[in-house]
């Protein structure tokens, strides 16, 4: 009887710093729900080695790479194609390597959308969003969100002229959503409560609110902040006193990890229980 094991196809996530990443236990859980042979590991890459480092992993065999920071910009120069939300965004954070070169993709925008619609239950059609930030997480999710056909997409910055940046690129793509697309600094934000508030900036990191008046948060609203913790964000404890349902970006690392998964192996897993299993993770951290 041999005892031969089946090849299995190499992956990784490459940043600087990696170690903290939990995509390796994240596409283990989808390699097991799935079937599919793959190993995945992390990937660290000196600040001035990111090319090299890529070349490397597929010189060795590997198939596919999550790119986080700092090299989502670099990893966007390496593509040899892109796909359109990836050349929207500006950014790549996944690259499948085949007979074609090097494929580069970004899902954090679909990982943000299928968490709030799959997940969190909130339909973005016709709804009212705002979205807090102009940076690269902002711009990386803009394009999926307008293909939910919301009916009002409001952007808002500290410098407003880069919310008017993104709302003069994406004017096209927001008409033939029937999309109002709108942003400027903290004055754009409107009188009403949103339905939708995503928090785009990296505030949460330093415990700080992004400029948004009280009066775009209210019973309806859904608060969802992109970073995640053991604990509630300062921005979710905001909206929450505020009367906001509010939500941390968990659901869309899982989410956009199951996009690149479904890039590299034509399969899409469920993520609903990787997430659970995630929140039990943190929640143990939190009791220990």
């Amino acid at each position: 009887m041999s005892t031969t094991s089946a090849p299995r196809d190499l992956y990784a996530v490459i940043g600087n710093p990696v170690a903290h990443s939990k995509s390796p236990f994240i596409h283990a859980r989808f390699a097991e729900q799935t079937g599919e042979p793959l190993d995945y590991r992390h990937l660290l890459a000196p600040l001035d080695g990111f090319v090299d480092h890529v070349r490397a992993f597929i010189a060795e065999g590997g198939s596919g790479l999550n790119v986080t920071v700092p090299f989502k910009l670099e990893a966007h120069a390496l593509a040899d194609r892109l796909s359109p939300r990836a050349a929207a965004a500006g950014a790549v954070n996944t690259l499948r390597f085949d007979v074609d070169g090097i494929y580069g993709d970004n899902t954090d925008g679909v990982g943000l959308v299928r968490d709030i619609e799959a997940n969190l239950g909130v339909s973005l059609k016709d709804s009212r969003v705002l979205l807090l930030g102009a940076g690269g997480a902002a711009r990386g999710v803009v394009l999926p969100m307008l293909d939910r056909a919301p009916r009002a997409l409001t952007i808002v910055n500290r410098t407003a002229a880069k919310a008017e940046a993104l709302v003069e690129q994406f004017a096209e793509a927001a008409g033939q959503a029937g999309c109002e697309l709108t942003g400027g600094g903290a004055h754009a934000v409107g009188p009403h409560p949103y339905d939708v508030i995503v928090n785009a900036t990296a505030g949460s990191l330093d415990a700080s609110l992004p400029e948004c008046d009280d009066s775009a948060f209210g019973g309806g609203t859904l608060a969802y902040d992109m970073m995640y913790g053991a604990q509630p964000t300062v921005f979710m404890r905001h909206a929450q006193a505020l009367g906001a349902r509010a939500a941390d970006g968990l659901g869309m690392l899982v989410e956009q990890a199951a996009e690149s998964f479904f890039v590299w192996r034509g399969v899409r897993p469920d993520g609903a229980p990787v997430l659970a299993a995630l929140r039990e993770m943190l929640s143990a951290a939190v009791k220990r």
